[in-house]
């Protein structure tokens, strides 16, 4: 019976484990399908519900940023911790005040984007008006302005290049071998760039960029001149690395900038747009939801690919000390605990567990999105350095749990809901995978790749194709595909049949 007795708690003592696993489990997984802004509700929810969970003041922001694009700038002085003292918060918001006055308004064509805002209600904007698309309103500024038919060509097919963030990733050789292929336009080099330096004269000022350096140097040049402008063109220009690092200090020591100088400075360049077409919307007069990307991935031009997490407004999360001494104090005196102090106890260290599991799993998150990341950015190089759509390989979720050792379904998770922001754009995660389509003789082919050539087959032609003569035209470009797959990718790529194309 003895040992009857013992078998029976060891499985007690199992199930209890297996429940605290599970539990655990659970609470990874939900946090690991959270896109950034769900997860920061998510911990300030819990941080209300766990008086144990508690964000460290005294962590150290790593050198690594979290969003490159529009960094995390110093509080203003009003609500540092610094300027606790009312009448020292005063005598220094004064002189930071002074230190703004000849900086003078923003330009009334200039977008201000608020990226490091810590308004949470600040995700969604709803603007009036009649609605118009982004694409019209730079149509729009084309009509006022002086150009030949041919210039407008160039200028229409320019606006039709820019990214959702208004920017013009594709390099003006790439531009005059498109304009000659699809519209019959032999445009120099030369003629390009000077039809492109109108277009960054349009409105929201950065429009037409082809990086981010020079869509911020573009905004900057457009303020009336002063130190301010000046200082900003050298951080941008100069210090542009330093810049999307946030290494601050750095950028302060080399200008020789006092703290008020240094909090004017960043102030100000805090008001730049990283996306002037984002700004506009895809549609005004429609309530647009904001999309933050969760990752950041920067393609450097030696071919180097780096990323960052974007752990937006999520801080740094720790044990209260509070909590810890007073279990510790309790635990050191047990012997003399009275049955509510016991109670008092165990409710401690129910809390403590909680948010200790609470920070594991935010660990947990964040290493399973960045080997989930490293595993894409592996698989699908190609695409993450030329942009062309092209160059997606079949990939699905398979490949990329069994490159980072993962379970499928956790893949899933962290490609649900979640956006990476790329030097073409941002992109849901679910845009890196595809299918792939074998061919009679084994071949592996991405069905991406087959839709982008059948798309570009399509906008090619002089006349309308039949699925017959597109099937012909693809095989010839190596995607020997049947005709009723023909059919079957045009209807998803919403094109029509070709009696209804024109």
């Amino acid at each position: 019976m003895a040992q009857g007795q013992i078998q029976e708690q060891r499985q007690t003592q199992g199930q209890k484990l297996t429940q605290s696993i599970s539990h655990q489990q659970l609470l990874q997984a939900t946090l690991v399908e959270l896109p950034i802004t769900q997860l920061v509700d998510r911990v300030n929810t819990e941080m209300n519900d766990n008086p144990a969970l508690e964000a460290d003041a005294g962590y150290d922001t790593p050198d690594t940023p979290d969003t490159p694009d529009y960094p995390d700038y110093p509080d203003d002085p009003e609500i540092s911790d610094d300027y606790a003292v009312s009448a020292e918060r005063e005598e220094r918001q004064s002189a930071l005040d002074e230190a703004l006055a000849g900086i003078g308004r923003d330009d009334e064509d200039l977008p201000v984007y608020h990226g490091g805002s810590n308004v949470a209600d600040d995700r969604e904007e709803i603007v009036y008006g009649q609605s118009e698309s982004f694409y019209d309103q730079l149509m729009a500024q084309v009509g006022e302005t002086e150009l030949t038919d041919r210039q407008r060509d160039i200028m229409e097919y320019l606006i039709g290049s820019l990214d959702d963030d208004g920017l013009l990733r594709k390099p003006s050789d790439v531009i005059s071998d498109e304009l000659a292929i699809y519209h019959n336009i032999d445009a120099s080099h030369e003629e390009i760039e000077h039809v492109l330096s109108v277009l960054q004269d349009f409105d929201p000022a950065g429009i037409g960029a082809r990086s981010l350096q020079e869509c911020l140097l573009i905004q900057i040049s457009r303020r009336d001149d002063s130190k301010v402008k000046a200082l900003m063109q050298t951080v941008i220009a100069d210090y542009f690395e330093a810049f999307t690092r946030k290494h601050w200090d750095k950028i302060q020591a080399a200008l020789s900038l006092t703290d008020i100088q240094a909090a004017a400075l960043f102030k100000e360049l805090r008001k730049l747009n990283p996306r002037p077409g984002a700004s506009m919307g895809e549609t005004v007069g429609r309530s647009i939801q904001q999309i933050t990307p969760d990752f950041v991935i920067d393609t450097q031009d030696d071919g180097t690919i780096t990323f960052t997490l974007n752990n937006g407004e999520v801080p740094e999360l720790k044990v209260s000390q509070s909590f810890v001494d007073s279990m510790k104090e309790y635990q050191d005196s047990k012997e003399q605990l009275s049955r509510q102090t016991k109670e008092a106890l165990l409710y401690i260290k129910k809390k403590v567990e909680a948010a200790q599991g609470f920070i594991d799993a935010i660990k947990v998150r964040r290493h399973t999105l960045i080997v989930t990341m490293q595993a894409i950015i592996s698989l699908q190089r190609q695409f993450f350095l030329d942009g062309d759509e092209a160059s997606l390989r079949p990939m699905i979720l398979k490949d990329v749990a069994e490159k980072t050792g993962l379970d499928l379904s956790t893949i899933s998770r962290v490609s649900n809901s979640k956006y990476a922001q790329t030097r073409w754009g941002t992109f849901p995660l679910r845009h890196f995978f595809s299918d792939s389509y074998v061919t009679e003789s084994g071949e592996e082919l991405s069905t991406r790749q087959i839709k982008a050539a059948l798309r570009d087959i399509v906008e090619a032609e002089d006349k309308p194709l039949s699925d017959d003569a597109i099937k012909e035209l693809l095989a010839q470009k190596g995607f020997p595909i049947a005709r009723r797959t023909v059919a079957k990718y045009r209807e998803q790529l919403g094109i029509p049949i070709a009696r209804l194309r024109k």
